[in-house]
């Protein structure tokens, strides 16, 4: 693991996020290229990262030993097909995008690869990310444990058995920082209309949902459910505040969102 040249074609949120992993956690900047078509973005990664950078995604398929495409899923086909000619069989693809199922790949190379699906999230780039994994038949135990050791350098790693369960990791982990980013956004607006500071909100915010996830983490043999009501007093003020959410459906609410992360994604595997 520590030797494998990577290649990251697309130098995106996601790209940057796993790359950050990666040297924060000591892995050789010198074994990472990244592509990009924008030399600012290119230009920003290697100054933050010190990695190689290359607008040529030809020679930087070339020179690795484990290629990740993190394109956009609409661009996904035409960066592949214009690799197609090359030899990949001694290759690991990687995938981050959504939508895109695997044998869409092969179809796009137009030849048989070793190709690994991912899905990881961007707290990721601080080493609390967590990534879904699958790999179908014919991937090897070395390869997925090359792979996992390079993602675990940015958080937890969870393996699926279907391709399906990519579309519920995406709804769970994928896209759900923004849904705690969008209730503590919430949470800081409502927080400016008092007399307190903004930056006393957003620390008290910030601090008070590390602190929530901790303890979940810290507490394994306690539910989410039991921790709340460790917190919720009968008739207190925490009990005022839980009753206003569950009267607004808070619950299913969410259900619904998630819901429709996973229909978006299913509908996406439709368009590319």
């Amino acid at each position: 693991m520590t030797t494998a040249k990577i290649c990251f074609i697309g130098s995106g949120n996601m790209t940057r996020s796993i790359v950050s992993g990666l040297v924060g956690s000591g892995y050789d900047s010198e074994l990472i290229e990244t592509t990009n078509p924008s030399l600012p973005k290119l230009e920003a990664m290697h100054a933050d990262f010190g990695v190689k950078v290359t607008q040529n995604n030809e020679q930087a398929v070339i020179n690795a030993d484990v290629v990740v495409l993190g394109v956009k899923p609409q661009m996904m086909q035409n960066v592949c097909e214009a690799l197609s000619h090359l030899d990949l069989s001694q290759k690991l693809i990687i995938t981050i995008a959504a939508g895109i199922p695997c044998q869409r790949y092969h179809d796009y190379f137009k030849q048989n690869i070793q190709l690994i699906r991912t899905m990881p999230n961007t707290p990721t780039q601080i080493g609390v990310g967590v990534t879904g994994i699958y790999a179908p038949a014919g991937i090897t135990d070395i390869q997925k444990q090359c792979f996992e050791a390079i993602m675990k350098t940015g958080g937890e790693v969870i393996w699926v058995n279907k391709e399906s369960e990519l579309n519920q990791v995406i709804a769970l982990a994928g896209s759900s920082p923004a849904y705690f980013f969008l209730f503590m956004e919430a949470m800081i607006d409502a927080g400016k209309k008092m007399s307190l500071s903004q930056d006393q909100v957003r620390l008290m915010v910030q601090q008070a949902a590390l602190g929530a996830a901790e303890m979940v983490k810290q507490n394994p043999e306690l539910s989410a459910a039991q921790l709340r009501q460790n917190v919720t007093s009968k008739g207190g003020t925490t009990a005022k505040a839980i009753e206003t959410f569950e009267q607004g459906e808070l619950r299913e609410l969410v259900e619904s969102a998630m819901n429709n992360c996973i229909n978006r994604a299913e509908e996406m595997e439709k368009l590319f």
